[in-house]
């Protein structure tokens, strides 16, 4: 072989180096920084990329999909004095390549401690109760807190989220006979709210019966008094007209204002309870009498020509009288 050949095999050679040295794939998801002497000058994207051979170098390989960082258990002390262990999870993204790279050492440490410094001083300044209850709001207060922190090393943080609230045992079970405290006395006041409830609801219904019955009795009342006027009328009119008969002499009608009082009194007699025995006659002459008083008014009111009709209609008697 001479020296031609070996001229042509040594180019071909170089060639292929510069090529494999300028010629630069970066894989999807990643980004390459790209240092000339040392100094960053440019990112390089997913696909195929040039650099100057043998002058500019890759520099850092940064990962740019989104990524997860365990938050180790730590200990926590709250604003009331409760020690608690807490951990958690951190989602980051890196945005910026060459500010992820060159802004901060050490990028996932960093972040690590940033933010479990940030949940010592955000958990540390609230109560055990709210700590509990408001893993929410302490979620957004570390996003916010810690986004900002990182926001300069061109990382963006998605999400951070508490995991696990771990208080100590003895606590634990001051909590549980605190709770069971609280659901006796909500149990007592539920009770006690239902009986003065139901006490009212029966009082009511103790008034509205006692306004019904009062409100019955109101109106018996009323129709009695009615029935008693309109009975004391028709009594003053029958005396009036009485007292008229009597003024215009009318002897019948006397005897039928007092045969008419005088049968009531015996009804009365006759119904009363006491009364088990009615003797007649009592004084039976009078009350013959009294009828016959009636019988005179009412041959006076049909006149004496309606009598002798009725007379007149009887069978007429011979004279004779058998033996």
């Amino acid at each position: 072989m001479d020296g031609f050949s070996i001229a042509i095999i040594a180019a071909v050679v170089l060639i292929i180096l510069v090529l494999v040295a300028g010629v630069k794939t970066v894989p999807q998801g990643y980004n390459y920084t790209v240092e000339r002497f040392g100094r960053y000058t440019r990112t390089l994207t997913p696909g195929l990329n040039i650099i100057v051979p043998f002058v500019d170098a890759i520099g850092r390989k940064m990962n740019m999909m989104e990524r997860v960082l365990d938050v180790p258990s730590q200990e926590v002390i709250t604003r009331d004095n409760a020690t608690v262990k807490v951990n958690g999870v951190n989602f980051f993204q890196v945005m910026d390549a060459a500010a992820a790279s060159y802004e901060v050492n050490q990028l996932e440490v960093a972040i690590l401690n940033l933010t479990m410094t940030n949940i010592r001083t955000v958990m540390g300044s609230m109560d055990l109760d709210e700590l509990l209850s408001n893993r929410d709001e302490i979620n957004a207060r570390l996003l916010h807190v810690v986004d900002q922190a990182v926001s300069p090393w061109g990382v963006k943080t998605t999400r951070i989220e508490i995991k696990d609230i771990d208080p100590p045992a003895d606590l634990v079970e001051s909590m549980g006979r605190q709770m069971k405290a609280e659901r006796e006395k909500r149990a007592t006041i539920l009770e006690s709210e239902g009986r003065r409830q139901s006490a009212i609801l029966e009082a009511e219904g103790e008034k509205q019966s006692q306004v019904l019955e009062a409100e019955g009795r109101k109106e018996a009342a009323f129709r009695d008094a009615e029935a008693r006027e309109r009975a004391a009328e028709a009594e003053a009119k029958a005396t009036q007209m009485v007292s008229e008969a009597i003024a215009a002499g009318d002897v019948q009608a006397v005897n039928y204002f007092v045969a008419n009082n005088y049968i009531k009194a015996l009804e009365g007699i006759a119904k009363s309870p006491n009364q088990k025995v009615l003797m007649m006659p009592l004084e039976a002459a009078n009350l013959i009498g009294a009828i016959g008083g009636v019988a005179e008014i009412a041959k006076e009111a049909f006149g004496e020509g309606s009598s002798q009709r009725r007379t007149s209609g009887r069978v007429p008697d011979s004279g004779k009288k058998e033996g």
